[in-house]
């Protein structure tokens, strides 16, 4: 992670037969383009390698959050039920369409405490929304279980975890919609882009046009198209879409190079007393894309982190001060602070998570470390860096 290190002739043959057609937009210009359709060509990739019915691709992350929200008609006072810990899209995206974002705690996995979701349902709950941090799962069987009890949608966010799995299934596949990122700092990568799987046909179908303005794409007539709702442009360029052609195909591989890193570091780490790693859900597998693992104290999670930075192990993240991904930092939503008025629904309805008690998430989010994967690194680079981390490490003993 992430794709762009291993960037190469296909991805170059890929942006090139775009460019050589001459048609950078997804849809029209049918007499320009030689039958040549990158969007759909990754959505068929896409869905079959998530084992999907359907997959629709998008300008981003986020926009995938938001379509995908839409999709299920999703809206103004709805409650979508998120983590505290996640990048800061998964609340924007909820309240982009007038919905109202709960907060609640994460448990030892980095991700939603199945306990903590069945105490923040309300009536107004209709989806959610586990948040498949840094590589590896939420409770995907729990969640479903709740899910199916109270008639609630199961939409997982697995922009951070592609090419993981649960029970065998693909993550993004396991609950009623999944979504991906494609930016640039993701396993695989479009530059910008993002993606919605489903197995759900009125889902699918909603989300192609409310992506495209409303359109229905019936007919060969962009202009004369319907537009049986309301819709935005949350488009994929040809350009970004190619990229992603070229890099859907490598992703196994990818994930094998993240999985044999990530093995060597954590091997040579275990033995240490005082390091323990993040839980894995039973049936679970990780995209290997970050190392997690959890210091005694949060003082001495502060100091390996500095520590690590001091000897030179760079891309190793301290969640917990983190201004996009963790709540403390969030005082943009806290304050509502937004350009515009915000719909009544939300004034009325979010909570003041200025006084919300979040101590179970800040008891394991205190304490962790999140080593990022890189794809570039050689077996030598690796072992040498295992070497350094453990040297840190043990001196904090």
């Amino acid at each position: 992670m992430p794709g762009f290190e291993l960037f190469g002739e296909s991805e170059k043959n890929q942006v090139q037969d775009v460019l050589d057609s001459g048609v950078l937009m997804r849809y029209g210009f049918d007499g320009m383009r030689n039958n040549h359709w990158k969007a759909l060509e990754l959505e068929k990739a896409l869905a079959k390698r998530m084992e999907a019915k359907h997959a629709q691709v998008v300008s981003s992350g986020t926009a995938a959050l938001t379509v995908a929200l839409a999709s299920a008609g999703v809206g103004a006072g709805d409650e979508v039920i998120m983590p505290t810990f996640t990048f800061v899209a998964s609340f924007e995206s909820i309240l982009a369409i007038g919905a109202v974002p709960i907060l609640v705690d994460i448990d030892d996995t980095l991700t939603l405490d199945p306990s903590a979701v069945e105490h923040a349902i309300t009536s107004k709950t209709k989806v959610v929304m586990p948040v498949h941090m840094c590589g590896s799962m939420a409770d995907l069987k729990a969640l479903k279980h709740i899910c199916d009890k109270h008639n609630l949608l199961l939409l997982e966010d697995a922009c951070q975890a592609i090419g993981g799995s649960f029970d065998g299934k693909p993550l993004g596949s396991y609950g009623d919609l999944g979504c991906f990122s494609f930016d640039y700092v993701k396993t695989i990568t479009c530059g910008e882009g993002g993606a919605i799987i489903t197995n759900n046909e009125k889902f699918k179908i909603n989300a192609d046009h409310y992506s495209d303005h409303g359109h229905d794409h019936v007919g060969n007539n962009r202009g004369t198209e319907t537009h049986p709702f309301l819709g935005y442009n949350f488009r994929i360029s040809e350009l970004n879409a190619a990229v992603g052609c070229a890099q859907i195909e490598r992703l196994d591989d990818f994930v094998a190079i993240q999985k044999k890193h990530y093995s060597t570091l954590r091997d040579t780490i275990d033995s240490l007393s005082n390091v323990t790693f993040r839980r894995v859900p039973t049936g679970g597998v990780e995209n290997y894309s970050f190392l997690s693992f959890f210091l005694p104290t949060e003082e001495l999670a502060k100091k390996a982190h500095t520590a690590l930075g001091d000897a030179g192990i760079d891309a190793c993240f301290y969640w917990f001060d983190n201004n996009w991904h963790y709540y403390k930092k969030w005082e943009h939503l806290t304050h509502k602070k937004s350009l515009g008025k915000l719909p009544q629904e939300v004034i009325n309805q979010l909570p003041d998570y200025s006084k919300s008690d979040f101590s179970k998430s800040d008891a394991w989010v205190g304490r962790t470390i999140s080593c990022l994967i890189k794809l570039s690194w050689t077996d030598e680079q690796v072992a040498e860096r295992a070497i350094k981390m453990k040297e840190v490490l043990a001196k904090l003993a």
